[in-house]
């Protein structure tokens, strides 16, 4: 049986992550209305780090019945700049003792590889990302939080693309860091998609260490091709082409997906990453979600 189906609010990240139009409190009073076990947090939510406000977050959360199973972090292990590379481990660190403080224990703190710089070579962009994690598992082991490692498309803050995003990539990846305790998958099938790759083989190749997932769903603009996804242009933020949608009406074959998680007795928290069309997308998504999980795992 599923752990439980968080919400994301993909449709707020910038008003609250950017512009800070909106506060994540406001978000937390708005997600009263969903049908969800818990909310998923991104680190640029906070406005600090202050224990008495991590505290009041938390507070939050547990008071609009909720949980928090995942903390959304974008490292970026593969800068070519030492010094930038060291704070992105820094604060990492901080992030794990963050997510455990409004998680608990075996909450998922996501973690990511990094840009794909033009400049920083296959090689050597592994290297530095396997020892950013091998830096940070003594933290999550002392916090007893799980990293996650996405196969992710690009951090809506971020200029590159992510540096393991293809599946060859990511997989090389994840052989090179062996701990099954406190490390292992954040799957996203839909940035799979947009990597070139099929996500059912992914997911194939991934499900015993799957820890979390993003359940989201995309589609293309009318006129895009995934080709156009593809590229390192250096364009800041997500392609103007690729959108989110409901879950379950995109591109993904979410029966496979949860034929296969179930297969593998998976008991981790699957949320959802929509609402780009308002809230009432959002609840749309997660009723499927919940259908996809009486039918495959007895409930959530």
């Amino acid at each position: 049986m599923l752990a439980g189906i968080a919400a994301f609010p993909k449709c707020y990240l910038e008003e609250i992550a950017g512009r800070r139009g909106m506060s994540v409190f406001d978000w937390i009073r708005m997600a009263r209305s969903l049908d969800a076990d818990g909310l998923e947090m991104y680190e640029g939510f906070f406005t600090s780090l202050d224990p008495v406000y991590l505290d009041a977050v938390g507070e939050a959360i547990a008071g609009a019945g909720f949980a928090m199973p995942m903390l959304c972090c974008s490292p970026d292990f593969t800068n070519p700049d030492a010094d930038a590379r060291r704070r992105a481990v820094e604060h990492q660190a901080e992030m794990i003792a963050v997510t455990r403080r409004l998680g608990g224990a075996r909450a998922v703190c996501r973690v990511l590889s990094g840009q794909r710089y033009p400049e920083t070579g296959r090689r050597q962009g592994l290297e530095w990302v396997v020892e950013a994690i091998e830096q940070l598992l003594p933290v999550a082991r002392e916090h007893d939080i799980v990293l996650g490692i996405e196969n992710h498309y690009k951090d809506g803050f971020w200029r590159y693309p992510e540096f393991a995003q293809k599946m060859d990539v990511f997989l090389e990846l994840l052989e090179a860091v062996p701990d099954r305790r406190h490390f292992g998958v954040q799957y996203d099938p839909s940035n799979a998609i947009v990597a070139g790759d099929d996500p059912i083989e992914l997911l194939r190749r991934v499900a015993g260490r799957v820890v979390s997932m993003h359940a989201s769903d995309r589609y293309l603009a009318e006129g895009a091709t995934l080709e156009e996804l593809r590229q390192s242009d250096g364009t800041l933020g997500y392609s103007p082409h690729l959108r989110h949608g409901v879950t379950g009406k995109g591109l993904n074959d979410y029966d496979a997906i949860f034929r296969l998680l179930a297969a593998q007795g998976y008991s981790g928290w699957i949320s959802i990453e929509d609402g780009m069309n308002g809230m009432e997308e959002m609840a749309e998504s997660l009723a499927f979600l919940r259908r996809m999980a009486a039918k495959y795992f007895g409930g959530a």
